[in-house]
């Protein structure tokens, strides 16, 4: 905004709506205060002389009436300005002719060849060639002299009388050549030179003004550029004191535009005083300092990375430094969920091919167990013995199932069902399940209360449990599990937020890796197989967890409706 006012600001009369009979008319109103001031200049000395010398009230009556009559005349003029009729030139012209019967009027009060008024000519000729440019400078001067030469002449010659009376003393013939011949060539040289300069003046105007006008669109295209950049650019002084931050800048931090300028760089969170100084005394020159940080906003982590680099000034040294940051949340998840994807392709090859070598040796394993131990006594500790390699057999049978279910997961089903209601039936299973001692709480919370998915049913509950169970196991004290499910547009999160022991950063990196197991018992399979149903279903997954403090595991499922909604029809 400030950029478009300093381009109106710059673009000349024109584009404010005053054109150049507007501009005109101002300057001859201007005119009009100048001759009140100098006709008052002049009468007002002169009345106070003539209070001291009462004898000559004739010469003061003159003076008095010419004074008279270019107030009458100023008040003529200011009403044609204010009616604005005729044009502004026609008015200019008329004013200028006046002046100069003014001026003559007064130099016929003194003497021609004598008087200093003579050099008022001048004035009034330089002003017609500044408001209407040469020509009328040229006729300006023209009637000038025609005037002057007139009364010159009439009074050398004794045709006029002047003040008092008296007749001008005749001249020689030179003497009243070279006068005619010196005014002639002054008339017409003020009137070319002065015309000159006003062209030049008028010339170099317009070209500020196109520079500015040019300047002024530089600008606003250099702040919509600065705008337009997704990520937050700073700029600072010497001593760190914020200068500017673009629109990015404020999104990312959270921070309106009047919370950081003035103000330290080392408030915004990326770093503090000492890192500051740090950076500031390693960025020198042309060097550049590329790091990394988290930066802690409205309860959640941004991962940070941030450029400083030296601001040029015009006079060599550095002017102040460029802060240029970005929030690589979003790449350092999705680098993250590449990274798994790959390890999870990894893994499940080798679990396919391990559970295929082991599952057969193991079913033959644990027949020949039971039949063993079918003619063995219980009692006997060769039975205890058996017991026990039939009960780990069957536990490792349960995990070469779980490797072969993540390995090759069977092709989900594609049909139309109620997922809140699916929700809310797996919730009561669980509250008279084992799963859930005395100090546990389970709290539902669903809205609406019926919401449609297009799924694999099945596999949606097999999500519930693995994320119920390992919540439950979080909170070997007790605590409480609060589920809830929300139509966000056409999506439908399902949340699970425990009250446990939570998990540090490593865990939660770690967490949909196969194999890694917190609880005792564990396979470690179920949240990889919760991460592939999640990635066939094309939802996400996100995962909030501070030791001590609890975890939250967001499910996000694309293409949900609810169940007031119209269905869309398919293709």
């Amino acid at each position: 905004m400030e950029s478009q006012n300093v381009a109106v600001r710059l673009a000349g009369p024109d584009s404010q709506g005053v054109g150049p009979e507007g501009k005109l008319f101002a300057q001859l109103r201007w005119v009009i205060i100048l001759r009140l001031v100098a006709i008052t200049s002049v009468v007002l000395p002169y009345f106070l002389l003539q209070l001291a010398d009462s004898s000559k009230s004739l010469t003061f009556d003159l003076l008095f009436r010419g004074a008279g009559v270019t107030y009458a005349a100023s008040l003529l003029y200011l009403t044609l300005l204010a009616l604005r009729s005729p044009s502004a030139q026609a008015q200019a012209y008329l004013q200028f002719f006046g002046d100069l019967l003014l001026i003559t009027a007064l130099v016929l009060f003194v003497g021609a060849t004598s008087s200093p008024f003579t050099i008022l000519y001048l004035i009034i000729i330089t002003e017609a060639s500044v408001f209407l440019k040469r020509r009328a400078g040229v006729h300006t001067a023209s009637a000038a002299w025609l005037l002057y030469a007139g009364i010159t002449l009439a009074t050398t010659q004794g045709w006029v009388a002047v003040s008092g009376g008296e007749v001008q003393a005749e001249i020689s013939p030179l003497l009243l050549t070279y006068y005619l011949i010196i005014h002639l060539i002054g008339f017409y040289a003020v009137a070319f030179m002065t015309s000159h300069l006003a062209a030049n003046v008028v010339r170099a105007e317009s070209a500020l003004i196109r520079k500015g006008e040019r300047l002024a669109e530089l600008q606003v295209a250099y702040g919509d550029v600065i705008e337009s950049i997704p990520s937050g650019l700073m700029t600072t002084d010497r001593s760190g004191l914020i200068t500017s931050a673009n629109l990015a800048s404020q999104e990312i931090l959270r921070r309106p535009l009047e919370r950081l300028l003035g103000k330290p760089v080392s408030e915004i969170g990326l770093f503090d005083q000492e890192a500051w100084d740090g950076l500031r005394a390693n960025t020198r020159g042309q060097q550049r300092s590329r790091l990394e940080a988290t930066y802690q906003i409205d309860g959640r982590e941004l991962e940070i990375g941030y450029t400083l680099s030296p601001l040029s000034g015009s006079d060599g040294p550095p002017a102040g430094f460029i802060l240029i940051f970005q929030d690589l949340s979003d790449w350092k998840r999705l680098q993250e969920e590449v990274r798994l994807q790959e390890h999870m392709a990894t893994v499940g090859q080798m679990a396919s091919g391990l559970a295929h070598e082991i599952g057969n040796p193991l079913a033959a394993i644990s027949g020949s167990v039971q039949m063993l131990s079918s003619g063995i006594p219980e009692a006997s500790p060769t039975r205890k013995l058996l017991d026990i390699i039939l009960k780990e057999s069957e536990r490792l049978d349960r995990t070469i199932k779980g490797f072969l279910q993540f390995a090759r997961p069977k092709h989900a089903a594609s049909v139309r069902f109620d997922v809140a209601a699916l929700v809310s039936e797996n919730v009561s299973l669980l509250r008279n399940s084992g799963e859930v001692d005395d100090g546990h709480e389970i709290e539902l919370s669903l809205e609406p209360a019926s919401v449609y998915l297009v799924g694999d049913p099945d596999q949606i509950s097999q999500i519930f449990w693995n994320l119920a169970r390992n919540s439950l196991r979080a909170m070997k004290e007790g605590g409480k599990l609060q589920i809830s499910g929300r139509l966000v547009n056409d999506n439908y999160q399902l949340d699970f937020l425990d009250t446990g022991c939570g998990m540090t950063a490593e865990e939660k990196s770690q967490m949909f890796h196969p194999f890694r197991s917190y609880f005792a018992g564990g396979t470690g399979i179920g949240m990889a197989i919760v991460y592939r149903i999640v990635e066939e279903h094309h939802g996400q997954l996100q995962v909030d967890s501070r030791p001590g403090q609890g975890t939250r595991v967001r499910v996000i499922l694309a293409g949900a409706v609810a169940a007031s909604e119209p269905v869309p029809m398919e293709a």
